[in-house]
């Protein structure tokens, strides 16, 4: 099984998913969810630039053009074991992760003013920032993953006032099935006036 992990930059992707890493891919939080242990978590942004997927340089947003079909075929390849079979479930964590064939899509989301917080705090600069947060407002992401893959594939999850560990407890839900889809329950509209 494919999962992927995205959101508008800030909501608290990376954080999310590295917390899994630190508590095993997936400690119980108490409530039933089950160990993950046989999750392994793609960055897929640490590669596009170091596994060439890529096809080129966009010089106006000053970033790299990811190229999803060798990203597909890379992670056909992850996705093998040693000895030829598939490994366990694979968790794939990007901006771009709703893009990719996958079974699950959690969509990670954050009120626009704590996400131009974040990014501030990050040293984005403000037209990335602004966008960012007016994209966040629009459910551009969301939008893209319910065309892309249906309500019934698709989990919203609000990072606004959660913590890290706490995300990655409800992404644990999704992976081992304890949780339900939930295209739609979250909107910021109203950060837009």
């Amino acid at each position: 099984m494919r999962v992927a992990v995205t959101g508008t930059p800030g909501t608290g992707k990376t954080s999310a998913t590295e917390a899994l890493e630190r508590n095993g891919a997936g400690a119980s939080d108490g409530d039933g969810v089950d160990d993950v242990d046989d999750v392994k978590i793609i960055h897929l942004n640490d590669h596009v630039e170091t596994d060439d997927l890529y096809t080129s340089m966009d010089e106006s947003r000053d970033s790299l053009v990811a190229d999803l079909e060798g990203i597909e075929a890379w992670l056909d390849e992850r996705e093998k074991a040693e000895d030829g079979k598939e490994t366990g479930t694979l968790l794939v964590e990007s901006h771009l992760a709703h893009l990719l064939p996958v079974d699950r899509v959690v969509v990670l989301r954050c009120h626009p003013k704590e996400l131009k917080r974040r990014l501030d705090e990050r040293g984005a600069e403000e037209s990335k920032a602004s966008e960012n947060t007016e994209s966040e407002a629009l459910d551009v992401i969301l939008s893209e993953t319910v065309s892309r893959h249906g309500t019934e594939n698709v989990y919203e999850i609000d990072t606004t006032d959660r913590t890290p560990t706490e995300v990655s407890e409800a992404i644990a839900a999704v992976v081992v099935g304890e949780r339900a889809p939930s295209a739609g329950t979250v909107s910021f509209l109203d950060y837009l006036g």
